[in-house]
C-alpha cells in the first residue's frame, strides 16, 4: 500500500500503471491483481491506507505526553495535516490526486465522500467539546469549512504557492473564527 501511495503521489491516478506499482512494491503484477482484482480495487485500498495513515499521524501521541485541551486537540488534528514530513507530503499529494481523479472516475466518489464525512465528523466532535452548546448543524458546517480549508491550503503548500508557516497560521485564524461564530449562535 505504501508503494501504491508513492506511485499515485508521483504519477497521479491516471498515470498509475500496475507494472510500475509491482516494481515499486517488489512483487509481481500477478500478485497485485490477486490481492486487488482490478485498478478500482487498488485505488479503493490505497484510499483506505492513506486515511488510516493520516489518522495515525494526526492522533497518535506519546504515552507520557501531557493531555491536550479540546482546543489543542482540534488544532493538532488540523495542523498535523500540514507538516513538512515525507509521509505527510506523500499522503496529502496522493489524497489530492485521488480527489481530483474522482471527477473522471465516479467509482471513487463514494469512497472519497465516506472518508471526508468521517474526517468532518471527527472535527465536529472536537468542536463540540470546545463549544458544547453549539448545534449539531453548526458544528458540522464549521467542521466542513475547516477541513475544506486544510485540503485547499495543503494543495497550495504542496505546489509551492504558499509557505507552510503561513498555511498553518491561516488554519489557526480559521479555528478562531469558527469558534467565535459558534459562540455567537
Amino acid at each position: 500500500m505504501e508503494a501504491a501511495a508513492r506511485v499515485i503521489a508521483r504519477r497521479g491516478v491516471r498515470g498509475l500503471r500496475v507494472e510500475e506499482l509491482a516494481a515499486e512494491a517488489g512483487v509481481s503484477t500477478a500478485l497485485i491483481y490477486y490481492h486487488f482484482k482490478d485498478r478500482a480495487g487498488i485505488l479503493r485500498r490505497t484510499l483506505e491506507f492513506i486515511n488510516d495513515r493520516a489518522a495515525s499521524y494526526t492522533t497518535d501521541r506519546a504515552p507520557d505526553a501531557a493531555p491536550l485541551s479540546p482546543r489543542q486537540e482540534l488544532e493538532q488534528a488540523l495542523l498535523l495535516e500540514l507538516q513538512d514530513d515525507e509521509v505527510v507530503r506523500e499522503n496529502s499529494t496522493a489524497w489530492g490526486e485521488l480527489r481530483a481523479s474522482a471527477i473522471f472516475e465516479p467509482h471513487l466518489r463514494e469512497d472519497l465522500a465516506r472518508a471526508t464525512l468521517i474526517w468532518v465528523q471527527e472535527i465536529a466532535e472536537l468542536l463540540g467539546r470546545i463549544a458544547p452548546m453549539a448545534t449539531a448543524a453548526g458544528l458540522t458546517l464549521a467542521a466542513e469549512r475547516l477541513t475544506g480549508l486544510v485540503e485547499g491550503l495543503s494543495m497550495r503548500w504542496l505546489s509551492g504557492i504558499l509557505p507552510l508557516a503561513h498555511a498553518r497560521e491561516l488554519v489557526l485564524d480559521a479555528v478562531d473564527a469558527e469558534l467565535e461564530r459558534l459562540d455567537r449562535r
